[in-house]
C-alpha cells in the first residue's frame, strides 16, 4: 500500500504484516546482554496467540524468569519430507530516544515506512511469517512439508537463553527437519540500474573477548608508569586498528564471483575489496564478509577524575571466518600485549551451505515469479544469527527475509542503526514471497 508522507494510517488500514509488525515494534523487548533484558513474555504471549489463530499449538520454553521462546509445528501435507524450520527473535538491542527523530518503540508510520527498533531486526519477519504462514492455511490448508515456526528469546546477546537453550533441551521439537530460514538475506540491492536480490549462504564466526589490564593505583598527580588504563588504551588502538587481510572462502570467493559477473567486471583484473564497494550500500555487509572485524565496542575503568584505577577492561566484537578462530585469537592477543590478559567472553561458529540444492533453487523459482529477471547472489554475513543454534543438530540456515527495497535506501544501516524503518510496500511483497515459498516448496 502507499502511505502519503506525515500521514499515520489507522490500524484498520494498515496490511496486516505492518500492523503485526508495529504492534509488536511496540513492546519493547530490549536486550543489553548479561542477562539483563526487558525481557520477551510479552512478545511472546502475543505470537502465541496468533498462533493459536491458525489452529496451532504452540509451546512456550522459558529458560529464565521473563526470557520465553515460542515454537509451533505446522504438520505438512508430505510429512516424509524434511521439514523447514522457520525462525525469528523477539529481542531487540536498546535504543536512546534522545538519539532518535521519532519514539522507538513507538511503532510511527510515516513517508511510507514503519519506524521503530525490530523493523528490520527483525520483527518485520516475524510478522511476515504470521500472516504468510496465514496466507497458505487459508489457500491449501496446509503447506506441502512440516514447517517448525520459531520465536526464540536473546539473540541479541548470542541466544544462550534462546536458540541454544530450546535446541539443547528441546530437541525433539526440530524432529526431521533439515534446513532453516531468518534473517538476515532476501533482501534486494541495486547495483547501477539492475537490481538483485542476496541469499545469505553462510556467516561469520563470534569471538567476544574481553581485554583485562591491571597497574598501580594511585592520585591522579603522581608519575605512575604501570596505569592500566594506558596499557588498555594502548590495546584497543592496536587492535582497533588492525588492518586484517582479505581472506576468501568458498562463500566469499562465490559471492565475490557473482557479484562480479553481474557488475560485468573480470575478478582477475578487479579485486575482491573494490567489487565489494562496488556494491554500494549493500557493501557494508559484502565488504565486511572479506575481512576478520575486530571492533572495540565498551570501555570500563576508574571511578574518580584524580584516581589511577588499578584495573580496566573493554570489550572487542571479533568475526571471522569459519575455521579461523584459533588463528585470529591468536594475533588478538599479539596486539594486545603481554601486559593485558584476552578473556573470551562468549564464543559460536561460523556456517557456510552451498549455494545450491532443492531450497536455493525453490527460492530462486519464488524470488522469479514476484520479481521476473532479478539474479540472486550468495553472500556471507559479516553478524551471525540464530542458525548458529540450528547447526549443532544438523540443520543448515540460511538468512532469506524477502524485501524489494527501493534505490537508495541504506538498508544495512538500519540494523541497530537510529532511526530504523522499513518500507510498507517491502512487507507486504515479504508476506507475498515468503508465503509463495512456505507453500510451494
Amino acid at each position: 500500500m502507499t502511505t502519503d508522507p506525515g500521514l499515520e494510517p489507522t490500524t484498520t488500514d494498515l496490511e496486516a504484516t505492518a500492523a503485526i509488525a508495529r504492534d509488536l515494534i511496540r513492546i519493547d523487548t530490549s536486550n543489553w546482554g548479561n542477562g539483563r533484558s526487558s525481557g520477551e513474555t510479552e512478545a511472546a504471549h502475543y505470537v502465541e496467540a496468533k498462533l493459536r489463530g491458525l489452529g496451532l499449538t504452540p509451546q512456550l520454553f522459558e529458560s529464565e524468569p521473563d526470557r520465553v521462546s515460542v515454537v509451533a509445528r505446522v504438520p505438512g501435507r508430505n510429512p516424509d519430507k524434511p521439514a523447514l524450520v522457520v525462525h525469528g527473535h523477539l529481542d531487540v538491542v536498546p535504543a536512546d530516544p534522545a538519539n532518535w527523530s521519532v519514539d522507538p518503540f513507538g511503532g510511527d508510520v510515516r513517508d511510507g515506512m514503519l519506524w521503530g527498533r525490530g523493523a528490520v531486526d527483525m520483527k518485520n519477519m516475524d510478522a511476515m511469517m504470521l500472516t504468510a504462514l496465514g496466507d497458505v492455511i487459508a489457500a491449501q490448508g496446509a503447506p506441502d512439508r512440516d514447517l517448525v515456526i520459531a520465536y526464540f528469546a536473546d539473540e541479541e546477546a548470542g541466544g544462550v537463553l534462546g536458540s541454544h537453550h530450546v535446541v539443547e533441551q528441546h530437541p525433539e521439537v526440530f524432529a526431521g527437519a533439515t534446513a532453516a530460514i531468518s534473517e538476515v538475506g532476501g533482501y534486494s540491492i541495486t547495483l547501477g540500474d539492475r537490481r538483485a536480490y542476496l541469499l545469505q549462504t553462510g556467516e561469520k564466526a563470534l569471538l567476544w573477548l574481553k581485554l583485562v589490564a591491571t597497574g598501580t593505583a594511585a592520585h591522579g598527580s603522581h608519575v605512575i608508569r604501570d596505569n592500566a588504563v594506558t596499557k588498555l588504551a594502548a590495546a584497543v588502538a592496536r587492535i582497533g586498528s588492525e588492518e586484517w587481510p582479505v581472506r576468501l572462502s568458498a562463500t566469499t570467493d562465490a559471492m565475490v564471483t557473482e557479484v562480479a559477473r553481474f557488475l560485468g567486471v573480470d575478478p582477475a583484473v578487479t579485486g575482491p575489496d573494490e567489487i565489494a564497494l562496488a556494491t554500494g550500500s549493500a557493501s557494508r555487509f559484502i565488504h565486511a564478509a572479506l575481512h576478520t572485524t575486530s571492533n572495540p565496542t565498551v570501555l570500563q575503568a576508574g571511578y574518580k577524575h584524580n584516581v589511577i584505577p588499578d584495573a580496566a577492561e573493554a570489550l572487542i566484537d571479533v568475526r571471522c571466518l569459519p575455521g579461523d578462530e584459533e588463528t585470529v585469537l591468536a594475533r588478538v592477543r599479539e596486539l594486545a600485549g603481554p601486559d593485558v590478559q584476552v578473556i573470551t567472553s562468549f564464543r559460536d561458529v561460523g556456517l557456510e551451505q552451498d549455494f545450491g540444492g532443492p531450497l536455493v533453487d525453490a527460492v530462486r523459482d519464488v524470488l522469479g515469479r514476484h520479481d521476473p529477471g532479478a539474479p540472486v547472489l550468495p553472500y556471507l554475513l559479516s553478524g551471525g544469527t540464530d542458525n548458529k543454534a540450528l547447526s549443532t543438530l544438523g540443520i543448515a540456515g540460511y538468512g532469506f527475509v524477502p524485501l524489494q527495497l527501493p534505490a537508495g535506501i541504506d538498508f544495512p544501516a538500519m540494523f541497530h542503526g537510529v532511526d530504523e524503518r522499513v518500507p510498507l510496500d517491502s512487507l507486504a511483497f515479504g508476506r507475498r514471497v515468503l508465503g509463495d515459498l512456505l507453500g510451494s516448496y
